[in-house]
């Protein structure tokens, strides 16, 4: 079976490929398909998947937990709570509760997998995750959440400590796959591709020059705060939190650390001014020069990318849906005497306003054609000089256009 060629559009890189979008035959096919069907579908998947995402997370909050009992190894060390062993997670009703939406969480990660793991194989990893109409980067967010939640129950079932880093990036992954389901509104699809081609284009070319300078430039504030009492001044007390550090001051997220009871290193005015003039003043006003640009260039593609999002969108729930919910759309043949064979009438609408331009345009060339007779004749009838012919042509010329202009203004004025 050969796939239809309106299914294969969403899958090119080139944009004028999607040009055929704009044809009367796939446009009427595509507005019939997604109105009746498809977008219905669609906003019933984006509902059930925040339910789901909303259980996951409750099932986060209220994970279980208990008071710490060791003593404290360092000063510095501000737990309270640690990890419950698996035969004691599972004692309370609230732990039952819990469970159940433990359980809905992890069917939900398989049914994921389920679902991507047969495309990824018939279409290919590279066009797959690739497209940024066909939702590639969020094809890799789905699937990395999938397994981080595998990865937590397994910890969850081993009494493995540590679950906290897995079930933090599922959390943050499956929330950020929401933003999926904005291709299924006009004001909003343009703006998850804008996003994707931001993350993917400019922030990752900008990220090398920003790992560059913040290595740098963190490097450079341990060692001068390095002599120092971290007590006083504990924003680089060690390497790791001197890169944190560094990371926050590039993003102006905090201040410059300063402590007006001690005195600073000479070193440290030097460095971090250098440091404020590069990152603040010239990476941070480029990186957004650069998403500048790439809005604009997304923004006069805005109706055709939708358009695209819409086809990609319907021949994704096509794909995974049951054939029983989704019916053929057209006419079959058979009640024309035409076979088993289904069609797709298209209406073709005539503007009216079309013609009334065009009688507009009619009227402006009959009065233009008959001032140019009258014209022509009195200047047959004049028996003066060749010069004062062209004199009476010039003003001839000007009242015929005065008159004619002005008549046809009258048209459109009385005519509107």
């Amino acid at each position: 079976e050969t796939m239809p060629f309106w299914q294969l559009i969403p899958s090119f890189s080139l944009s004028q490929a999607r040009q055929i979008l704009d044809l009367t035959p796939v446009k009427e096919l595509v507005s019939l398909k997604w109105n009746m069907y498809g977008r219905p579908y669609f906003c019933f998947l984006a509902l059930f998947y925040i339910l789901y995402m909303v259980c996951f997370t409750m099932c986060c909050v209220y994970r279980p937990l208990k008071p710490r009992t060791g003593n404290r190894t360092s000063s510095r060390d501000n737990t309270v709570y640690v990890q419950k062993m698996l035969q004691e997670s599972y004692v309370t009703y609230e732990d039952e509760l819990r469970l159940v939406g433990e359980l809905i969480t992890v069917i939900g990660a398989v049914v994921i997998l389920v679902l991507e793991i047969p495309d990824i194989l018939r279409v290919g990893a590279a066009k797959y995750f690739g497209q940024t109409i066909l939702g590639g980067p969020f094809h890799i967010i789905v699937i990395t959440y999938a397994c981080m939640i595998l990865v937590t129950m397994v910890m969850r079932l081993t009494s493995t400590t540590g679950e906290v880093v897995p079930m933090s990036f599922a959390l943050v992954l499956g929330w950020c796959n929401v933003m999926y389901f904005a291709r299924g509104f006009q004001m909003l699809g343009p703006f998850t591709i804008m996003i994707q081609k931001m993350i993917f284009g400019d922030l990752m070319r900008f990220c090398w020059l920003m790992a560059v300078v913040i290595l740098g430039f963190a490097s450079a504030f341990y060692i001068i705060f390095q002599t120092e009492n971290p007590e006083n001044l504990g924003q680089f007390y060690n390497y790791p939190m001197s890169l944190f550090t560094t990371f926050e001051l590039f993003l102006t997220i905090i201040d410059g650390p300063a402590n007006y009871d001690v005195d600073l290193p000479f070193m440290y005015s030097v460095v971090y001014f250098a440091f404020a003039i590069i990152a603040t003043l010239l990476m941070l006003n480029l990186l957004i020069a650069m998403m500048g640009d790439t809005h604009w260039r997304v923004a006069h593609e805005q109706d055709e990318l939708w358009r695209a999002q819409v086809v990609a969108t319907t021949v994704m729930l096509e794909r995974k849906l049951p054939r029983c919910l989704w019916p053929r759309s057209g006419i079959c043949g058979r009640e024309f005497g035409l076979g088993d064979r289904w069609y797709l009438r298209i209406e073709d609408r005539v503007d009216p306003n079309k013609h009334k331009m065009m009688r507009y345009t009619e009227a402006f060339k009959v009065q233009d054609r008959d001032n140019y007779d009258k014209g022509s004749e009195k200047l047959e009838t004049n028996g003066d000089t060749l010069c004062k012919k062209e004199l009476s042509a010039l003003s001839l010329s000007r009242n015929t256009s005065r008159a004619s202009s002005h008549r046809g203004w009258e048209i459109l004025r009385r005519n509107t």
